[in-house]
C-alpha cells in the first residue's frame, strides 16, 4: 500500500516535521510533486504530497486559507513547504484551517532536497505500482468481455464501479443527462449542485478534476473520443481510486462508446435506405409497417420532422442524440436536410434539445404509413415556415402562416400553375430555365450578374427569361409577375426533399 503521511514524517533520515493537520496523517500518498505555480491545487490528481519552495503560498491569511481549502477539495494528501526559502509567514488562520480540514502541513528542513522525499515516496510505492498494473489489466479485460451491443453498457459501468470501489456515472456535460439511455442518472445532490451551470462541471483544458461537493469527493474526467461525455466518480472508500487506473477506466468507457456508436451508424444507414425506398414509392404498406416496427417507430401514429442547419455538420449526430435520450427513430439525410420519423408524442423540447443550436425544425401532423410522403411534404412546409419566421421549431398548420398560404395543397397548386409549364418544357428539352430564373431573381434581375454567375453570355440569359414568359404566359416586365414567380420558387425549393 502507499505510504501514509505519518509514515513519511517518521522516516528519520528526512527530518520532516508536522506543523498542522495531525488528524490527516493517515492520508496515503500516491506521489510527491513539486510546484511553485500560484494555483497549486490545479496540479492535483488525488493523493499527492504537494511540495513547494513557498512561491505558491499567498502572503495574506485569506489567501492561505483558500489555498488549504482548494488543496483538500482537489484531493491532496498533504502540503510540504521548504524552510528558509520563499514562503511568507504562515498565518494563524492558515494553521487553524489545516487543523480543521484537516490538511497535514509539513516543514521540509533546509537544505534537504525535495528529490529525497520524492524518492522515499516512490520506493514505498513499488508494491502499489504492481497492484496498479494488475488492476489496469482487469479494467481492460472488462472491455474484452463486455460485448459490442449497446445493451451491455450498464453492465460494463457497474463492473468498472465495483473494480474502482466507487459509484460511476457517464453524463453529457451540457445537460447532465446520462450519456447512454440505460445509464443511471446522477445522484440528486450532484444534479442540484451542478444543474445551474452544467457546461462548467469540468475545468476547461484539464483531463480530470477533483471536486468537493457537500462533503464528498467527486472526480470528473473527460472520456476520450466522445465530445461532452463526462465520467463522474464518487469514491466509496479510502484511499480513492488511483488516478492512472481512472484514466484507463475512462479509455475503456470511450472504446465501448465507440463500439456502440459504430453499431448505431449501421442502423442509421439501414433506416436511411428504408426511408428512401418508402418515399420513392417502392414499398407497400405492409412492408413499411414491418420496417418501422423494426426501428421501434409506431406505424399508425408518427410524425416526420425535417431539420436543416446552416452548418451541415449540425445534423450529423441528431440520430445519436435521439437514441441517447431514449427516442426510437428512423432518419434519412438528403439535400442537406435530415428527415426523422418519430412517435407523434415526442415532445418539441426534446427534439430541440437533441439538435444543435443552429438547427431549424419543421414537424408534420400525425400520420400513418399510407400518408408518409404527404407527411414529409408537411414537415418541409413547416420547416419553411420556421425559417421564414425565425423559429427554432414549427408544426404544420400551427403558429404563424408562411407566404400567406394555408398549407401544402395551396403551395403545390401555386407551384404547378406558375412553374409547371417550365418543368414540362425541361422534361422534353435540354434547358436551364429554372436555374436561370432562380439566379436572375436572386441577383436583382441583373442580366450581367446572372450571366457571370452562370458562366454564359448575356444574350443567352435574355433569351431564357423571355422563354419563361412565353411558357407561363406572364409578362416578365411586370413586378407582380416576378413576385409570383419568386414566391413559387421559394415554395419549390423548400418542398424539395
Amino acid at each position: 500500500m502507499a505510504i501514509t503521511v505519518a509514515e513519511l514524517v517518521a522516516e528519520p533520515q528526512l527530518g520532516l516535521s508536522l506543523l498542522a493537520g495531525a488528524d490527516g496523517t493517515n492520508n496515503r500518498i500516491t506521489w510527491a510533486h513539486t510546484s511553485d505555480l500560484p494555483r497549486l491545487w490545479e496540479w492535483v490528481t488525488g493523493g499527492e504530497l504537494m511540495m513547494t519552495n513557498g512561491l505558491s503560498i499567498p502572503a495574506d491569511a485569506a489567501g492561505q486559507v483558500a489555498l488549504a481549502e482548494a488543496l483538500v477539495d482537489s484531493g491532496a494528501s498533504a502540503l510540504a513547504i521548504g524552510e528558509k526559502m520563499h514562503a511568507p509567514p504562515l498565518r494563524a488562520e492558515f494553521i487553524e484551517a489545516c487543523n480543521k480540514l484537516p490538511l497535514p502541513l509539513i516543514s521540509i528542513p533546509y537544505p534537504l532536497p525535495f528529490i529525497a522525499i520524492a524518492r522515499s515516496v516512490a520506493e514505498s510505492s513499488l508494491l502499489e505500482e504492481s497492484r496498479r498494473l494488475r488492476q489496469t489489466a482487469r479494467v481492460y479485460d472488462l472491455l474484452r468481455t463486455a460485448g459490442a451491443s449497446e445493451d451491455h453498457w450498464q453492465s460494463l459501468v457497474l463492473r468498472l464501479a465495483t473494480e474502482l470501489d466507487a459509484e460511476l456515472f457517464v453524463v453529457d456535460r451540457r445537460c447532465l443527462h446520462s450519456w447512454h439511455p440505460d445509464g443511471k442518472p446522477l445522484p440528486g445532490f450532484l444534479a442540484e449542485e451542478w444543474s445551474p451551470h452544467p457546461g462548467q462541471v469540468s475545468v476547461a483544458g484539464k483531463n480530470f478534476q477533483w471536486h468537493r461537493v457537500r462533503g464528498r469527493h467527486v472526480l470528473t474526467m473527460d472520456i476520450p473520443t466522445h465530445a461532452n461525455a463526462l465520467m463522474v466518480v464518487l469514491p466509496l472508500s479510502e484511499p480513492h481510486p488511483d488516478a492512472v487506473v481512472l484514466l484507463h477506466a475512462a479509455t475503456v468507457l470511450g472504446l465501448q462508446l465507440a463500439r456502440v456508436v459504430l453499431s448505431l451508424e449501421g442502423r442509421h444507414r439501414l433506416a436511411g435506405e428504408f426511408l428512401l425506398q418508402a418515399l420513392d414509392g417502392r414499398l407497400g404498406s405492409a412492408e413499411m409497417e414491418r420496417r418501422l416496427a423494426a426501428f421501434e417507430v409506431p406505424a399508425q401514429d408518427f410524425v416526420v420532422a425535417s431539420l436543416s442547419a446552416d452548418d451541415g455538420d449540425g445534423l450529423a449526430n441528431v440520430h445519436i442524440e435521439l437514441w441517447r435520450h431514449g427516442v426510437s427513430a428512423a432518419s434519412l439525410r438528403r439535400n442537406n436536410r435530415l428527415h426523422v420519423v418519430v412517435a407523434a408524442d415526442v415532445a418539441d423540447e426534446l427534439l430541440i434539445h437533441c439538435a444543435s443550436p443552429e438547427t431549424t425544425i419543421g414537424i408534420s401532423s400525425a400520420a400513418t404509413v399510407a400518408g408518409l410522403h404527404h407527411a414529409l411534404q408537411e414537415s418541409l412546409w413547416a420547416l419553411g415556415s420556421a425559417r421564414a419566421n425565425k423559429l427554432r421549431l414549427a408544426r404544420y398548420a400551427e403558429g404563424p402562416s408562411w407566404l400567406g398560404l394555408t398549407g401544402v395543397e395551396e403551395g403545390a397548386a401555386l407551384v404547378r400553375r406558375l412553374l409547371g409549364p417550365i418543368f414540362d418544357y425541361e422534361q422534353s428539352q435540354d434547358g436551364d430555365l429554372m436555374v436561370t430564373l432562380k439566379a436572375y431573381l436572386d441577383l436583382q434581375r441583373s442580366w450581367q450578374k446572372t450571366a457571370a454567375a452562370l458562366f454564359t453570355h448575356r444574350q443567352t440569359i435574355i433569351y431564357r427569361i423571355r422563354k419563361v414568359g412565353e411558357l407561363t404566359g406572364l409578362d416578365m416586365s411586370e413586378t407582380s409577375t416576378l413576385a409570383q414567380l419568386w414566391l413559387a420558387l421559394q415554395i419549390h425549393e423548400a418542398m424539395r426533399s
